[in-house]
């Protein structure tokens, strides 16, 4: 699968998460433990901000911006969009290079499974599809390293290895099922 499919696809799940929020308290508790329901939905809106500088400048920057104007779903739509209108090959970050489609790939383990937290937190049953997690834990599996545990994700549960995709991928970036 390209990168632009699973960061689509990873979209369309998280689209989908984010259905109920605005029924919730941004107070309310996420899986994230330092972080609100409010915090977290900025947190994702910053994330499809830095994809979007990345896909449609070729830069991103190392902060990020206060416009909150655009919605989660139009943000969504406007990363995709660019995406499809042909992102350049190389994305920098600060002054460091980045491929295109690791840069995608990333942000759709950061948007899935920030997805899968807000649907967490808005009380629903919100599955990771097993064909998307089963793409993504490897990517997960690349990009954090024990220097990011405690830091920017909880240390890793232990689940059987015969478990669902899913189970494995949330289990690896700390999360209970």
């Amino acid at each position: 699968m390209s990168a632009g499919e699973l960061l689509e696809r990873s979209l369309a799940y998280a689209l989908g998460s984010v259905a109920e929020a605005g029924r919730v308290s941004p107070g309310r508790d996420t899986p994230c433990a330092d972080w609100n329901l409010g915090e977290l939905l900025d947190h994702l809106d910053d994330s499809l901000d830095a994809l979007y500088e990345g896909l449609t400048g070729g830069r991103i920057g190392l902060l990020p911006h206060a416009d909150r104007v655009c919605g989660f779903r139009t943000r969504a739509c406007a990363v995709l969009g660019a995406w499809a209108a042909g992102p350049p090959e190389e994305v920098l970050v600060g002054e460091r290079p980045l491929d295109v489609r690791v840069m995608a790939a990333v942000g759709a383990v950061e948007i899935t499974v920030h997805g899968w937290d807000v649907a967490r937190a808005c009380g629903r049953e919100w599955p990771v599809p097993e064909g998307l997690a089963a793409e993504l834990l490897p990517v997960a599996e690349c990009v954090v390293g024990q220097e990011d545990r405690g830091v920017r994700f909880a240390g890793p549960l232990a689940v059987p290895s015969h478990a669902r995709a899913e189970t494995r991928l949330l289990a690896f970036l700390g999360r209970r099922l």
